[in-house]
């Protein structure tokens, strides 16, 4: 049970290794000074280099020892993905921490076509964890973190128009991406432990967080925003709930932690409550399957 998690309950993660994608802002950046601060070495998962140097100076201004090493890494080409993942290729990797994401876009494609949001959100993370299993699933105490949200709770999968080639909806598509992570880390964790495997699957989700996913809000919408923005969670509290599910000793398989309080909107990691639509095996069992077909990953579980 996790109740009242903040980052000074994260314990000593000296000789880890954490691969966090979208690690150069807001709750990827903030997970990774924690964790570089207690000790591990974090690979920085960011689009471009430029960005990186950013994120590991910034990570450096608050601990100078800190061991950490840029991962180029684009989820919206499965291109991309692979490379990030032959170039990790005999990397020990202890927590791979799938963050980054986007929120509300108009409607844009990844390059292989997919709609944006599903396809970054979901299918980029579905390939890279796919690629990388093989590299955590020895290792004593390695997890796969997947971040979701509140926003699942309205999630549908729309089988029959998974691209949105006849309709999109910024936020049913969002629901839908953060649906489909869950749906994803409940199927890893059956089969991870069907494997034996040494490695377990979570989730968590950052409540609602004051980072740049707002910034494709429609304008009426941020205005609304803006009274609001003294009750959200900051980027730092919002990461929280992802440091819980890297590294608090008493997480197990298939948990799901976030923000705890105010309907789980805000304040330090709890456990948190997710749909019957996402514990759905059948569910889980179509997406994982589709997601293989789309993505041409296999997964060695």
């Amino acid at each position: 049970m996790i109740a009242n998690f903040t980052a000074s309950d994260v314990p000593d993660q000296s000789g880890r290794t954490v691969f966090i994608t979208g690690a150069n802002s807001g709750i990827g950046l903030e997970a990774s000074k924690v964790l570089a601060g207690r000790g591990a070495r974090v690979l920085l998962g960011c689009r471009s280099e430029a960005n990186a140097t950013g994120a590991m100076d910034a990570i450096r201004l608050e601990h100078p020892r800190a061991k950490l090493d840029f991962v180029p890494i684009d989820l919206a080409d499965l291109a991309s993905v692979r490379s990030a993942a032959d170039r990790l290729k005999g990397e020990p990797i202890d927590v791979l921490v799938n963050n980054a994401g986007v929120m509300v876009p108009p409607l844009q494609r990844t390059k292989q076509g997919f709609e944006l949001q599903f396809g970054v959100n979901h299918l980029g993370h579905f390939a890279l964890t796919g690629l990388l299993l093989d590299q955590l699933i020895d290792r004593p105490g390695s997890r796969v973190v997947i971040t979701s949200s509140i926003a699942h709770r309205n999630g549908r999968i729309d089988f029959d128009d998974i691209d949105a080639k006849r309709h999109y909806s910024r936020m049913k598509r969002y629901q839908m991406s953060k649906l489909a992570n869950l749906l994803h880390m409940f199927e890893l964790d059956r089969r991870l432990r069907a494997a034996n495997a040494q490695t377990i699957a979570v989730a968590c989700h950052p409540g609602v967080a004051d980072t740049n996913l707002m910034r494709f809000l429609p304008g009426p919408a941020k205005m609304l925003m803006l009274p609001g923005r003294l009750f959200l969670n900051t980027a730092a509290e919002g990461a929280w709930p992802t440091l819980a599910a890297s590294t608090a000793p008493q997480i197990s398989g298939g948990d799901y932690v976030g923000a705890g309080k105010r309907g789980e909107t805000a304040g330090p990691a709890a456990d948190a409550k997710s749909s019957a639509r996402a514990r759905d095996p059948q569910l889980a069992t179509r997406l994982w399957e589709q997601s293989v077909r789309m993505t041409g990953v296999a997964y060695p579980v």
